[in-house]
């Protein structure tokens, strides 16, 4: 039996103490208008036959009193709104329809409209301090100045590999994420503005800058900088410093991803050239989407659907496992969902998907820390850990300067800034998938995976129970002996073998 993870953007902040006195990372840029649409309607995935035959399934959707936002013939998939809270039992009865489900589980008609639940997570992902853009950087003779608090470089030899290979701006990552600052020094000569877009209009595809840039958080650029931050003499280096980024916007202001949202999101990448995505959030409002349920059934196979697609394309999907400390090899209980309304508890189990982690695949991954143990947040599983990476962790401390265990990367105002999470280790992995596919440009996306994995640094498993503060609150038990498969899956990610 198998369980799900509770992550939304997977990583807590710590940011360096700021030279301008600035202390949030609030994001100044505008957001794309949104669609117009009644407030009280609304949204549904529609499932229907690939291709022309989808045409009979909107019909359908239209006859029923939907409006369509939004059809994707090339996976069979209708994103519609309808004021109505039945819409989705209606259309599942007529024809050319295999399936609907509501996406964010009616909250659009609730009155009045009920706030997010997950405190608990996003003061995990809180930022605190900032290292500004004009802050003074001292040289450093083994990279760009602030390169010498990037423990996390060091321990799967990103340093080593790039004196052979940076990457090759032939290669595209996709950020699916929070957006991400194209005018950072660290990112604008990497950032690809031709192949971004916003998915958070309701799940249809808008290229306006606005619509891509970060609005309410700093978590997409934080991710990219980690795949992508150039060496250019200022601030850090990231994994694979040559390759180019597109920033694909699915997380809303309100730090939302719903289903329509992940899969423009999947769908945009395949079709625009993306060679790779990460992806360091699971999909609202359910932790874990359940195929007992109609509605969470019809909205996973669409995602799945979106995932499968651009996975026979050629990308290769990237993503973290999340911040809960939970074995996802066995049933858990989920007291948190839907985190967009009143949550409910649930008993959860094989029937239960963590999306998009958990879809056969994608690359799941698990984080450590400096000391290469998993970090005390971290998710773990024997079946859905497919390899670790470097994600912080406040408890292991660093012979950096800063001595912060926590990941160092770019952040929005032009400045730089630490964070730890699941989020910041499939990074990572997704910088060390950039420099395969740029070292192996002709290999397919499952060739590279497998490459990824077979060049992975075997990690063991702790003897006994795990503790790793010593008082009980963040126990875990690892299985898989010598091989260490339940914490680290294939072990850790190895950027020097990528580019050998």
């Amino acid at each position: 039996m198998h369980t799900r993870s509770r992550l939304r953007l997977l990583g807590a902040a710590v940011v360096i103490a700021s030279a301008t006195g600035l202390a949030t990372a609030t994001v100044q840029s505008a957001a794309a208008e949104p669609a117009t649409v009644n407030a009280a309607a609304a949204h549904f995935v529609v499932l229907g036959p690939h291709g022309a035959g989808l045409a009979r399934t909107e019909r359908s959707v239209v006859d029923a009193g939907g409006t369509i936002l939004k059809s994707w013939p090339q996976i069979g998939v209708v994103v519609a709104t309808s004021t109505n809270a039945n819409f989705a039992a209606v259309i599942r009865t007529k024809p050319g329809v295999q399936g609907a489900g509501a996406t964010q589980n009616l909250a659009e008609l609730a009155v009045p409209a009920l706030s997010a639940a997950g405190a608990d997570q996003r003061a995990l992902e809180a930022t605190e301090t900032v290292i500004a853009a004009n802050a003074k950087q001292a040289p450093a003779a083994a990279g760009d100045p602030l390169s010498v608090n990037q423990w996390d470089m060091k321990a799967i030899k990103a340093d080593q590999a790039n004196a052979i290979s940076g990457g090759s701006p032939d290669v595209l990552v996709g950020v699916l994420d929070s957006g991400i600052e194209a005018t950072h020094p660290d990112l604008a000569a990497n950032v690809d503005a031709a192949n971004s877009v916003g998915c958070t209009n309701q799940g249809v595809p808008d290229t306006s800058p606005a619509a891509w840039a970060p609005t309410t958080s700093d978590h997409g650029t934080h991710v990219a900088g980690t795949i992508a931050a150039a060496r250019n003499g200022v601030g850090i280096v990231g994994v694979a410093p040559n390759v180019k980024l597109a920033s694909i916007k699915v997380v809303n202001d309100d730090g939302f991803i719903y289903p329509e949202y992940a899969i423009c999101g999947f769908i945009w990448a395949a079709e625009h050239g993306v060679e790779v995505t990460n992806n360091s959030y699971f999909i609202d409002p359910w932790y874990l989407w359940c195929d007992d349920d109609p509605d969470q059934k019809a909205a996973a196979a669409a995602v799945t659907r979106a995932i499968d697609y651009s996975a026979r394309r050629g990308v290769v999907n990237v993503a973290a496992l999340g911040n809960s400390n939970w074995d996802l090899s066995h049933d858990i209980v989920d007291s948190g969902s839907p985190n967009n309304t009143t949550p409910i508890t649930r008993e959860t189990g094989a029937n239960c998907t963590k999306l998009p982690a958990e879809v056969n695949g994608v690359v799941g991954v698990s984080s450590v820390g400096v000391n290469l143990a998993k970090s005390f947040f971290s998710n773990y599983g024997r079946t859905e850990t497919e390899v670790t990476a470097p994600g912080g962790d406040r408890m292991q401390i660093p012979g950096t300067p800063d001595a912060n265990g926590r990941v160092l990367s770019t952040i929005v105002n032009g400045a730089w800034g630490y964070k730890q999470g699941t989020s910041m280790a499939s990074p990572h992995a997704a910088g060390v998938v950039a420099l395969i596919r740029s070292t192996h440009p002709n290999w397919s996306a499952q060739r590279v995976i497998i490459e990824l994995q077979r060049d992975a640094d075997k990690l063991a498993c702790p003897p006994g129970v795990y503790d790793p503060d010593g008082t009980g609150v963040w126990t875990a038990v690892c299985e898989g002996g010598a091989s260490g498969r339940g914490f680290y899956g294939a072990g850790l990610i190895d950027a020097l073998d990528a580019v050998r």
